[in-house]
């Protein structure tokens, strides 16, 4: 089979050949019906001898013409008239059809102007540079959106990778810290002969801390990778019961810590039950982390309008206002995390609820008081949610809202 060649196979000169057939079509039929028209209208007759001869004789003879002889001339020049009609219809119609091409060709160059914007872009843009942008001009068309869609589209990709490398830089910086302890204590205790038992002990109790603090970050980025792929499986999803089943799995205090239910039943929503656990548990470990000894930890339920809420508070030192902003960021700690006795955190727990919370159209606040404590809610619509109403910004378990 022949291969055309790339010029005959382009979207321009198909539309090339589709402008100047129509117009070469409409050109050509208005001249023929023209030509149609004259020639019904005129009875045009060729001149004959015989006429000539007459018309020659009485004209210098005679010097006059009858109503018969006069309508013998005029249709020989009508004739005549048809005849130059045709052939210059002719010339006119050779001439329309180089000019068709052309006016075709400017006019599909024209159209597949922003095409070729998109396509040149497309060209220059890698994976690892998504910073160009199409921003085509011109009427809002159809390919204007077109460009709109796909410059949105790599906004998103640009994100999408930017947050990947973030992940990927944080989560090479956590492990790094870990794998270098555990190198330098086996190195410690194994490498060295004079090493006593009790040392070998509390080498063996530092690895065991850091590799279950590795697996724990290995669990949460595995948890964020399924997020991320929207792995989920939507079902009708009772709050009040995910709260109390959180509760009964993640509340295991090391300390004496109390942990009070303030749920109201009938709380439905559409989500991926396992999922909403994870993230109220998450919330809860966090709750445990910091919550002073013999403070109580409560959970709670409720709904404002179509928004249901799931809230855990926590009676302990609070965050500074400047940080509430940052406490749902991946790997972020704070001083409390940093400072605190207890077996460090990975810093993915709450990123990882607003993950989950973002994911099923919802919203994941936090409200503190140094010295007092803090509140960490995250709200989902309801299922029977009817209105565009965004969620409210107040603390659900303060005052002004219970009294509500």
């Amino acid at each position: 089979m022949v291969k055309r060649p790339e010029f005959f196979r382009s979207i321009r000169f198909r539309l090339t050949v589709i402008y100047s057939t129509l117009l070469f079509a409409l050109a050509g039929g208005a001249l023929a019906i023209t030509y149609v028209a004259v020639s019904e209208t005129t009875s045009p007759r060729p001149i004959s001898q015989q006429t000539a001869k007459v018309y020659n004789t009485q004209w210098k003879f005679v010097g006059t013409t009858t109503v018969a002889e006069v309508s013998e001339i005029e249709a020989a020049v009508n004739y005549n008239t048809l005849q130059h009609l045709r052939n210059y219809s002719a010339i006119a119609l050779g001439g329309l059809f180089v000019a068709s091409l052309g006016i075709g060709w400017v006019l599909s160059g024209r159209v597949l102007r922003p095409v070729g914007a998109i396509a040149r872009t497309a060209r220059d843009i890698q994976a690892t540079d998504l910073s160009r942008r199409i921003h085509l001009r011109g009427p809002h068309d159809e390919l204007r959106e077109l460009a709109d869609t796909i410059d949105s589209m790599l906004d998103r990709l640009d994100d999408a990778f930017s947050a990947q490398r973030q992940l990927i830089d944080d989560a090479s910086h956590e492990l790094r810290s870990p794998l270098a302890i555990i190198r330098t204590h086996l190195d410690a205790s194994l490498n060295t002969e004079d090493a006593s038992p009790e040392e070998r002990r509390r080498s063996v109790a530092v690895v065991d801390r850091a590799t279950t603090r590795m697996s724990r970050l290995v669990e949460d980025l595995l948890a964020t990778a399924r997020r991320d792929a929207s792995a989920m499986t939507d079902t009708d999803v009772d709050l009040s019961t995910v709260a109390r089943e959180a509760g009964e799995e993640s509340f295991l205090p090391e300390r004496p810590l109390g942990l009070r239910y303030a749920t109201v039943p009938g709380l439905h929503c559409i989500g991926d039950t396992d999922a909403l656990r994870r993230a109220a548990g998450n919330l809860l470990s966090n709750a445990v982390r910091l919550a002073p000894e013999g403070s109580t930890v409560t959970i709670a339920t409720g709904r404002v309008g179509s928004w249901l809420w799931l809230a855990v508070a926590d009676e302990g030192p609070g965050i500074a206002a400047e940080d509430l902003p940052k406490v749902f960021d991946r790997f972020w700690r704070g001083a409390n995390g940093k400072a605190s006795g207890r077996e460090r955190r990975t810093g993915l727990g709450l990123a990882i609820v607003r993950q989950i919370v973002e994911s099923h159209g919802g919203q994941v606040t936090a409200y503190s008081t140094l010295g007092v404590g803090s509140t960490f809610v995250f709200w989902l619509p309801a299922a029977d949610r009817s209105d565009e109403e965004p969620p409210p910004t107040a603390d659900p378990l303060s005052d002004t809202v219970a009294r509500r």
